[in-house]
């Protein structure tokens, strides 16, 4: 069975995305950071990774940009997840009964409007939606709710009191897949993700961009980061879409004499 490196544990929302893009007939590897994937990768725990990287809602997750240039794994793939927020707890209790509700910062964030309407509710900051839904389950926990994934109801045998909470419904995270073991044939790839930085010379940004429009290429993200030790530089990341690799090639060698450093990250076919 492959088994997959997540952020956070069994039935949460990196395991759904990662489910996803593999198929359900996975294994799971939990893992407390997002630097652990890697380090789970590098000592043959699982033979692949999923990484948020981006929110709809959120922006940028700017330390796995940072994790992304440290370790040497390719990108070969993504995968988008709509983020919903599910309301459960044990059978047969209505939200009326429920007087706490625990989940991570984040999904209690995303869902604080829907609570309003149920003052009663105490809402408890924990390290991990699917985790809060688990400890439920195996402690008998009634009165308690939790905020996690329809995968996490399924898993851990909860009743979803109200599905979709969350404030935002064009809640979105794109996920990297980082697998060596995913080869991808040429003619598939319409995606690449780099990383580059830049001389200290007025336009050169401009040069390095419209370089990327000449070749049609798509420029879907770019995120800078500055550069540890050097003040007022910076690390550009970019994820480029094209429908010719060709000229993919020919704008990445016209690109390179006016950069300092270029990295590529990932060629790979897109989600969508």
């Amino acid at each position: 069975m492959t088994k997959i490196a997540i952020q956070g544990v069994h039935g949460c929302f990196h395991e759904q995305a990662a489910r996803l893009f593999y198929g359900n007939e996975i294994g799971v590897c939990e893992c407390l950071s997002f630097e652990d994937l890697f380090v789970a990768l590098d000592q043959g725990k699982a033979s692949g990774a999923i990484m948020a990287i981006e929110n709809t809602v959120a922006g940028g997750l700017l330390p796995n940009y940072s994790l992304l240039h440290k370790h040497s794994r390719k990108v070969k793939g993504e995968v988008f997840l709509r983020i919903q927020q599910n309301l459960m707890a044990l059978s047969g209790q209505t939200i009326e009964e429920i007087t706490e509700v625990h989940s991570h910062y984040m999904a209690i964030a995303q869902t604080r409007e829907f609570f309003k309407s149920y003052p009663h509710i105490r809402l408890v900051e924990s390290e991990d939606t699917a985790k809060s839904a688990a400890d439920i389950m195996r402690n008998g926990q009634r009165r308690i709710g939790a905020i996690a994934s329809e995968l996490a109801a399924e898993l851990f045998g909860l009743e979803i009191l109200q599905a979709s909470i969350e404030t935002h419904k064009q809640n979105f995270t794109r996920f990297l897949i980082l697998d060596d073991h995913i080869t991808v044939s040429e003619k598939d790839i319409d995606k690449s993700s780099i990383c580059f930085t830049l001389p200290h010379k007025t336009g050169r940004l401009s040069q390095v961009l419209s370089i990327f429009a000449f070749y049609d290429l798509n420029l879907t993200k770019i995120q800078s980061l500055p550069i540890p030790g050097k003040e007022w530089q910076y690390f550009f990341y970019v994820d480029l879409k094209f429908d010719d690799y060709g000229h993919y090639l020919e704008a990445m060698n016209a690109v390179r004499p006016l950069v300092d450093e270029l990295t590529v990250m990932g060629e790979y076919k897109s989600y969508c």
